[in-house]
């Protein structure tokens, strides 16, 4: 926990949360918080299996994962390929693309020189704009016009070198999680801000959580195109992928490889739904975690 990204404050958040639901009649557990990079060697060795609970970069982008598979100490997620992928927002909206899922418009932008305007004038505004490799929406904003785009790409380079300007799509916000393969109830999100930011995720009554019935027909698309979309990134153990629902047609936003795991996230109140408790579901990613075969954490 912990570690070295801007989602730090998350990330502690998130393992103290697993610390205090991990089952202590069957797990010897130790706290590891990161300050540094050179800590994760130092602190690991001799551990049974890491249970990852960071966020950003050096956490959920392939290279922790990368490195404990070489000291060969097993951990909880996704491996190093869909890590990486997943956390690179153009890398995977390729894949997704590819795989004819239905996803926003985009292009990529390194400094505020290299804009194609024309390219967002036919994309259309408003625009989002947000750090390739970023989470918890930090550094994103909704762009209505070409005055404020410049200043919201200098604010967002700011996360990373590489900003995603992104059609907006105004419609019903919706997240799928997946434990082993499988889908867990689908929960929609009324974020009680103009979108679904830092503040809505994090906050006391940010937002309104909750389980959605969706028409069968949309429901069968929902749970096809997240499934496809764990497969086609090769997620493994569990994932959540996060979709906008317009005029019947779902379009994947992303896909978040080390979801948070806070008393307000979203898959745990998914698990919950579907009758798994807190402890349960911790349960179940350590088991699936250590029953994944050593050359599927290298996916």
């Amino acid at each position: 926990m912990g570690g070295i990204s801007f989602e730090r404050e998350v990330s502690l958040n998130t393992g103290k949360e697993i610390l205090a639901h991990l089952d202590r009649q069957k797990y010897d557990v130790e706290q590891i918080i990161i300050n540094r990079k050179t800590e994760l060697i130092e602190k690991v060795n001799g551990m049974d299996i890491i249970f990852l609970a960071l966020h950003g970069r050096f956490g959920e982008d392939g290279i922790v994962q990368s490195i404990l598979e070489t000291l060969e100490i097993p951990y909880t997620g996704c491996g190093i390929l869909s890590s990486a992928v997943c956390m690179d927002k153009d890398m995977s909206k390729k894949i997704m693309k590819a795989e004819g899922i239905s996803i926003p418009h985009w292009i990529m932008a390194k400094n505020n020189f290299e804009i194609d305007v024309d390219t967002i004038e036919k994309i259309g505004y408003p625009v989002v704009v947000k750090p390739n490799a970023g989470g918890s929406s930090v550094g994103t904003y909704i762009v209505k016009g070409r005055e404020a785009l410049h200043e919201a790409i200098g604010q967002a380079l700011q996360f990373d070198e590489e900003v995603m300007i992104e059609q907006y799509i105004g419609g019903d916000e919706i997240t799928c999680s997946i434990l082993n393969g499988k889908m867990l109830p689908v929960l929609a999100i009324k974020p009680n801000a103009p979108f679904f930011d830092y503040t809505a995720k994090y906050s006391e009554g940010g937002a309104d959580e909750f389980v959605v019935a969706l028409k069968k027909e949309l429901e069968e698309k929902v749970q096809e195109i997240a499934l496809k979309c764990y497969q086609a990134l090769k997620c493994n153990v569990y994932a959540r992928v996060d979709l906008i629902v317009k005029e019947g047609i779902p379009y994947v936003l992303e896909v978040n490889t080390l979801p948070g795991m806070t008393k307000n996230s979203l898959l745990p109140k998914s698990a919950q739904a579907a009758g798994i408790s807190f402890s349960q579901l911790l349960d179940l990613i350590i088991q699936y975690s250590l029953e994944r075969p050593v050359k599927a954490q290298r996916h």
